[in-house]
């Protein structure tokens, strides 16, 4: 297969220009992330409609999202490794055959079980892209523009699942919900056609030891942690399984794993490299971000049922109320992009950190006689703050790193973001139902308890808001010395 001189000569790392097409291929990669991303909220508005056309109980609908969820966090820890071994396009390859067929699988599903495996095919073919994605565009993208296009992946992060239930509103106001799929499979399709012909190989590829012990690791590790906490935040009433069973796994399949690749790690021989974390400021960014995507699906969560439980919107309106936030960072990002690449990250990320606190202590203001205006200003504060914030996190923290821990770092980087949005529905969620389920054991209405569960839940994310703020005033733009073609050098060698 015939390579570019990106593969051939990985020594001309630190590039000065983006090379012919790279615009177009990266242009390329986002329409497919976001379609795919898309996909990984866009049920959570149908699980009702679900339940009752399937005949299935909430417990077994919940898996169709919790499955999705799972899927990515059991596969995206091993794209480290997939980055090295395979050239870009037999990756694109993968994820699109994989994210295609399995929305062929859903729409066509006549049943709970075929469609739940469409979405765990859709959900493996979603966890290769995002990464792909990533390490594509710090490969190809000058350090001065990195800024720009990663304000272009953070639409594909944030806002993707930001507008998942609205769009499912709409669809199901008109349609059933297999039309959730099909007029997804069209842009899918086109996506692929449009890649197979024009995406080239443009990352140096080698052949690095394959740890099968590390891949079963990882999967106990990051798919008992997602789960256990999916459950949590899902409340899934009558489970088999304790809670604290995948839990107390995970931690100690995590703790394994970590141990296993930094013996494994000096010779090249582990499954995900975990010197990004030495960086400081990938560190420090990194726990910024896992913060602002606690805030972000916390908020996905609970404000639905705020909008439909004490100020009884339905499903359509709910949606519709909360893509103002959505089209506000998507229409957002480019320009903080570009003001990154002018000013550096801490002039961004400092007031943007204190909007998102902001707007999450003034959630806690929302009752049951709030103006929706206000809950929509409320939403979109939130937003600009996320909006603010999350592209300087990206382009600074996997900016810092050396060439070579690129594809190890995008790996940690979309790993602990999975895991970060699990573990934000589950503590805003489980805050809001056990301060509720005390109020109602004490007397008071259902109606009261959930509106003070809500705020107690508003409370805690306030809370943990304020740490970002602390962190934010160490986040430092990334040194150009990080990618010099002596660094490409080392670290190509190292894996080899």
């Amino acid at each position: 297969m015939q390579t570019d001189a990106v593969q051939s000569q990985p020594e001309k790392a630190d590039k000065t220009e983006m090379p012919p097409g790279g615009a177009l291929l990266i242009g390329i990669l986002v329409v497919a992330a976001f379609v795919m991303i898309l996909n990984e909220t866009i049920m959570s508005v149908a699980l009702p409609r679900l339940m009752i056309d399937l005949s299935i109980t909430a417990t077994t609908a919940q898996w169709l999202t919790t499955g999705f969820l799972l899927t990515m966090a059991v596969v995206i820890p091993t794209t480290g490794y997939l980055f090295q071994r395979f050239t870009l396009r037999q990756v694109f390859i993968a994820s699109m055959s994989l994210f295609t067929t399995g929305t062929v699988l859903a729409a066509s599903a006549p049943g709970f079980e075929l469609l739940l495996a469409g979405r765990v095919v859709q959900a493996s073919g979603t966890a290769l892209m995002l990464p792909l994605l990533m390490n594509t565009v710090l490969n190809l993208v000058p350090a001065r523009d990195r800024g720009k296009m990663m304000g272009v992946i953070s639409i594909v992060i944030a806002v993707a699942p930001a507008i998942g239930p609205t769009l499912s509103g709409v669809i199901l106001s008109a349609l059933e919900w297999r039309w959730m799929f099909w007029l997804v499979l069209p842009i899918a399709l086109i996506a692929f056609a449009i890649g197979v012909r024009l995406v080239k190989n443009v990352t140096p590829t080698s052949r690095p030891s394959f740890d099968g012990v590390s891949v079963v690791l990882s999967a106990l590790a990051f798919g008992g942690l997602v789960y256990g906490l999916s459950s949590i935040g899902h409340s899934a009433e009558g489970s088999t399984v304790p809670v604290w069973i995948p839990l107390a796994v995970g931690v100690v399949a995590l703790t394994v794993f970590v141990l296993r690749q930094i013996a494994r790690q000096d010779d090249g021989r582990a499954l995900l490299n975990l010197r990004p974390f030495a960086t400081p400021t990938f560190s420090i960014g990194l726990g910024m971000l896992m913060i602002s995507m606690m805030a972000l699906f916390g908020a996905l969560i609970l404000l639905p049922m705020y909008l439909q439980n004490i100020l009884g919107l339905d499903t359509l309106k709910t949606g519709l109320m909360l893509l103002p936030g959505g089209l506000t960072m998507g229409l957002l990002a480019p320009f903080v992009g570009r003001a990154f690449d002018k000013i550096g990250p801490r002039p961004l990320v400092i007031p943007g950190s204190i909007i998102v606190s902001a707007a999450l202590w003034l959630m806690t203001l929302l009752d049951a006689e709030s103006a929706l205006p206000m809950v929509v200003a409320i939403h979109v504060l939130l937003s600009i703050g996320l909006a603010t914030i999350m592209t300087p996190l990206m382009t600074s923290s996997l900016g810092s790193l050396p060439t070579h821990l690129y594809s190890h770092g995008s790996a940690i980087f979309n790993t602990l973001q999975q895991l970060a949005g699990a573990a934000g529905t589950a503590l805003f969620v489980t805050v809001m139902s056990t301060t509720a389920a005390s109020r109602v054991a004490s007397g008071t209405s259902d109606a009261a308890a959930s509106q003070a569960g809500i705020h107690t839940a508003f409370l805690w994310g306030g809370a943990v808001s304020l740490l970002a703020v602390a962190a934010a005033f160490f986040i430092r733009r990334p040194t150009v010395s990080a990618n010099t073609p002596a660094e490409a050098d080392r670290g190509l060698a190292q894996v080899n």
